[in-house]
């Protein structure tokens, strides 16, 4: 659906800019074509404005909303688990993953489970919230920076980083995230693999800059853990089973808007 829509607005850029610059030709007897080039050119204009901004990464709790992909059992062996929110106060509960894979839902505050319980996942609650993580982002020329460092992650975890878009205003019911892995789209690009000590940096170049929010979309950068330490190029992977977004960072709206 992004995609889409990138094209469709790149197509009515480069719609308008050819026609103004055939309408100079034209005034100026000039018979030459416009180049791609140039058009290009135009098209980073409208959507690389410079940008300079500090990131800080926040749970889903910090947002009013509950842990989407981790869980924990409120009454120890009942073989049910439920999705932590902000009242969750037993910070020393064992995480597990569900025995089923439990969709994404940031906006219904009430769909905490219960789930059944799938396999534990090796931490207590309160280490998953020691997480923190913070950087930069700048655009600059057309070429966009990210320099992050996240602290307190899973040791030796397998992380990605991934370029998340959702309808805004949200659709009812909820419709998801579209999902890109960031920087190269066959995900070469978003891995990151935490220390012992759980510390891990991020820096990376890519062009054109990110796409911040926009009139009709959210965007926002997300750290995810792979439980089973793999990664999946493209896609996500499986979440709550196998994929657990830890923490994330809204983008602003872009320059100009």
């Amino acid at each position: 659906m992004q995609k889409l829509l990138i094209n469709s607005v790149s197509v009515l850029v480069l719609s308008a800019a050819a026609a103004s610059a055939e309408n100079t030709n034209a005034q100026f007897g000039s018979a030459q074509p416009v180049s791609g080039a140039a058009n290009a050119q135009v098209i980073k204009a409208a959507y690389d404005a410079p940008e300079n901004m500090s990131l800080t990464f926040i749970f889903h709790i910090d947002d009013g909303m509950a842990e989407q992909d981790v869980f924990y059992e409120k009454v120890p062996g009942s073989g049910e688990v439920f999705r932590p929110t902000a009242a969750t106060r037993d910070m020393d509960a064992p995480l597990y993953a569900p025995d089923v894979e439990v969709r994404h839902n940031f906006l219904d505050t009430t769909d905490t489970g219960p789930y059944p319980i799938g396999r534990p996942l090796g931490l207590t609650l309160g280490e998953w919230f020691a997480a923190k993580g913070s950087g930069t982002y700048t655009c600059a020329n057309g070429v966009g920076t990210v320099d992050l460092s996240f602290e307190n992650l899973v040791p030796n975890g397998v992380y990605t980083i991934w370029h998340d878009f959702m309808v805004w205003p949200p659709t009812e019911p909820f419709i998801g995230t579209y999902d890109l892995p960031f920087g190269a789209r066959d995900g070469s690009e978003n891995i990151l693999v935490a220390t012992a000590d759980g510390s891990a940096d991020f820096e990376r170049t890519i062009s054109p800059c990110l796409q911040l929010s926009g009139e009709h979309l959210a965007a926002d950068l997300a750290l995810a853990w792979h439980s089973d330490g793999n990664t999946y190029g493209p896609l996500p992977g499986e979440f709550s089973t196998l994929t657990h977004v830890q923490m994330y960072v809204a983008l602003p709206s872009r320059t100009g808007l």
